[in-house]
């Protein structure tokens, strides 16, 4: 909009007119979203973060603290070891979730305490025989 408003006429008229002008050119048919419903959350209190936390939503990025984070890991890793495929992979899974737990252990980071310790391989193999009806 270049055009400067006539001495004599209403800024409201003027804007109005504008908008016609525009709709009839299909201006607005042509923005981002037309045609869509608004983006649910329009009904929440205003956040200053919003646009942080969409874009960390796009990229699929969480910021957990490390202790949270791996406590978050271990549940992944122990449903990833009771599906696995065959014992070897279930004492890979299970053993690098222990190193990084031992890791954590002996140099914590900041943030809530872990909570975890080393996980018994032998017994989660156990588990995943019984869960795959694998003979011991």
């Amino acid at each position: 909009m270049t055009e400067r408003k006539p001495p004599g006429v209403s800024f409201e008229s003027f804007a109005e007119r504008q908008i016609r002008d525009a709709e009839a050119r299909g201006d607005f048919s042509r923005l981002p979203g037309a045609g869509k419903p608004f983006p649910s959350g329009l009904d929440t209190d205003y956040d200053e973060m919003w646009w942080v936390k969409q874009k960390m939503a796009r990229e699929g990025l969480t910021v957990l603290p490390p202790t949270l984070a791996l406590r978050k890991e271990a549940e992944d890793t122990l449903a990833a070891a009771l599906a696995a495929p065959s014992e070897r992979v279930v004492r890979k899974l299970i053993t690098e979730l222990n190193g990084k737990i031992k890791e954590m252990m002996f140099k914590p980071p900041p943030g809530p305490p872990l909570g975890l310790k080393p996980y018994d391989v032998e017994a989660v193999v156990e588990e995943w025989r019984g869960h795959h009806g694998a003979p011991g």
